[in-house]
């Protein structure tokens, strides 16, 4: 399969399915870059991570082990351990003002999501001339990781080329992700490397980590305190949701209480939508799985649609389903709705999180005023944001 790869979207589902590994992984530098004192390593974790995590250690599928898993990675010796919740607050903030600039300026529609990297290269490989409807935001773990080597860098009076920073993806796509040119700044990577949840679980297995009798922990800070809004961005559904939930309170003016978009919810590889933001109609839909998002895409091409938002992700129910995770045994598999636990322990994770809009987390308030300045500006687009103009085969 490796020497076909090139061939393929590389979301990594199929290592669901196929015990061959194709895929190194980076555990042994990440462990040298651990132990070099003149390094700064720091790591970041998806919102899937924690619902599937504990699968490894023969925990009940769709349990929450945020905090076992951040004093898992503090005993490792990480230096910092951020939440990508919050890079996912950011492409929220960012994603959504340039939903409401296109649909003003009347250009470019629908707006296509962009965090899936799989997707990314699906479309550059099969729809060249639909490029120019992909959000130029980045995905969330490649936002966090440039704020983290600018505005966090400066903080804490750090070198960015010193940081080594390790992103924990369900996404095996990621590790390519992060090698694209387009994944920089100024020469600096965004992010220096990407394990999977199951490559995480090795780790804690090698350091001969108890993970069940952890004790919980909190990220760190200033990037560990997210809105409920990042953590729904691992299932099907919830980078629409959380972008509309931002996008309304915008336009409106004024924090709306009705927020939960269910039509864009469940397990349909196809969910469309109608919305209304300000008096206006905006026709959205939400796609997981190639095949589906193929469908779209030549409606699209077909100028047979009149839809205003696409979101897409490669892997069918999104994020959680991603190659990267653990994979239960086939007993399992007829049992249980293994998507569906995992789903919602993220809705969960929403439903109690004191805030749950990205423009409402503090943490994202303060990094625009002392840094971004807001959404679009010239130095948001510098760090958080690309352009894929070509033809990736």
């Amino acid at each position: 399969m490796e020497k076909n790869c090139k061939d393929f979207v590389k979301c990594g589902t199929c290592t669901q399915d196929c015990k061959e590994e194709t895929i190194k992984d980076p555990i042994t530098e990440i462990i040298e870059k651990i132990n070099d004192k003149e390094t700064y390593t720091v790591v970041q974790t998806a919102p899937s991570i924690r619902t599937a995590l504990g699968e490894e250690f023969g925990m009940p599928i769709g349990t929450n082990v945020k905090g076992k898993m951040v004093t898992a990675l503090k005993k490792i010796g990480f230096d910092s351990v951020f939440d990508t919740n919050t890079g996912a607050d950011f492409t929220i903030m960012e994603e959504a003002n340039e939903f409401l600039d296109r649909v003003e300026d009347g250009e470019n529609l629908p707006i296509i999501t962009s965090c899936c990297p799989a997707w990314v290269r699906f479309a550059e490989m099969n729809y060249p001339e639909l490029l120019k409807n992909l959000s130029s935001c980045k995905s969330p773990h490649q936002m966090l990781g440039a704020i983290v080597k600018s505005y966090f860098a400066r903080k804490m009076n750090l070198e960015p080329s010193k940081i080594f920073l390790v992103s924990v993806m369900p996404c095996v796509a990621k590790k390519f992700e992060i090698n694209r040119p387009e994944m920089q700044v100024d020469g600096i990577k965004d992010v220096d490397a990407v394990i999977t949840t199951r490559d995480l679980a090795t780790m804690i297995k090698q350091a001969n980590i108890d993970f069940e009798k952890l004790e919980d922990s909190d990220f760190d800070n200033p990037m560990g305190e997210a809105s409920g809004a990042g953590a729904i961005f691992g299932t099907t559904g919830g980078v629409m949701e959380a972008a509309l939930r931002t996008a309304t309170d915008m336009v409106e003016g004024k924090d709306l209480p009705n927020f939960e978009y269910e039509a864009v919810r469940g397990e349909q590889g196809i969910k469309k939508a109608s919305v209304t933001i300000c008096g206006k109609t905006i026709n959205v839909v939400v796609a997981s799985g190639i095949n589906n998002a193929k469908t779209i895409m030549e409606e699209i091409k077909n100028g047979n649609t009149d839809y205003h938002f696409v979101e897409v992700m490669t892997c069918p129910g999104g994020c959680i389903m991603g190659g990267g995770q653990p994979i239960p045994a086939p007993e399992i598999k007829e049992k249980v709705d293994v998507r569906k636990l995992r789903a919602d322990c993220l809705y969960s994770i929403d439903e109690k999180s004191v805030t749950r809009k990205a423009h409402e987390s503090p943490t994202i308030k303060k990094v625009y005023k002392e840094f971004l300045e807001r959404p679009g500006s010239e130095i948001a687009h510098k760090y958080l944001h690309v352009n894929y103009l070509k033809n990736d085969k």
